[in-house]
């Protein structure tokens, strides 16, 4: 089997997956160790048996279910290359739009805390993009903050601290300019939780109460009582509960309330502001 045939043969076979193409060449290039533009240049290059059978092995898991994030072992956020696991939830392209807003409020000097960080991927893309604040990283699974410190370490990032906790429980009283989540935000019975991917993420990290905002409602009014005067609170939420959200905000007290759109138009990260 050459690089071409391994190709027709990977997209041929996964029949249930969405970007058959995409995972195709993704599961390629992680068994032979290259990069993408490599396949294209080297169509006819022969794979090596532990090569085929590694590729045959992976394409069959995946067409059985498995993430491709899982069966590599990483994924790509913002400008990290990451480590995830079973423990974590897999990085989304979308959950980018969180770390893009935030970025036009961060300051040097900023305490910031990244709530339910998983595998680390907010914290550390801001970490990376502002070297002189400091980000703390919380997540209630030792198991998360394991792959979150590890991610660090391997992108070389010294301004993060990572702590075990629910949600701001540890946090003192006005002490954060900024806060930033993506926490569980589905239907506890929604049935997309037993299909794709999220079959084989943590419920911890996907469900949250009969209407999704049991999380949401216990950040926003934790929060309230971290941040600093003109402190600003970052959420991402599910597609349907912006103006859900908003109210929320409205509620605890929060001003300059707004919601933006992901790259599929869907309303997905709502920002708020404490008064001065």
């Amino acid at each position: 089997m050459n690089i071409a045939d391994a190709l027709n043969y990977g997209q041929t076979a996964l029949t249930d997956s969405d970007s058959p193409s995409i995972d195709c060449q993704v599961l390629l290039c992680h068994s032979l160790e290259c990069v993408t533009s490599y396949l294209h240049t080297w169509p006819e290059k022969e794979l090596s048996n532990e090569q085929q059978q590694l590729f045959e092995q992976l394409i069959a898991q995946r067409q059985n279910g498995q993430p491709v994030a899982h069966l590599t072992g990483q994924r790509g956020f913002w400008t990290l290359d990451l480590k995830v696991t079973a423990d974590t939830l897999i990085p989304r392209p979308d959950t980018e739009l969180l770390v893009s807003l935030a970025l036009e409020k961060l300051t040097p000097q900023m305490t910031i805390a990244d709530l339910g960080t998983g595998s680390g991927a907010i914290a550390l893309s801001l970490a990376s993009e502002e070297a002189n604040c400091t980000v703390f990283a919380s997540d209630a699974s030792p198991a998360a903050l394991a792959v979150a410190k590890y991610n660090a370490s391997n992108n070389q990032l010294n301004n993060v601290q990572f702590w075990q906790g629910s949600w701001l429980s540890a946090i003192s009283v006005h002490c954060l300019d900024m806060i930033v989540s993506n926490p569980p935000y589905i239907e506890a019975d929604d049935e997309h939780l037993s299909q794709g991917d999220v079959r084989f993420e943590p419920i911890t990290a996907l469900a949250s109460g009969a209407d999704g905002l049991d999380d949401i409602r216990e950040i926003i009014v934790q929060a309230k009582h971290c941040l600093k005067p003109e402190g600003w609170l970052f959420i991402e939420h599910g597609y349907h509960q912006a103006k859900q959200v908003q109210e929320l905000f409205f509620a605890a007290g929060f001003i300059t309330i707004s919601s933006h759109k992901d790259y599929g138009d869907n309303d997905r990260v709502t920002v708020g502001q404490l008064p001065l």
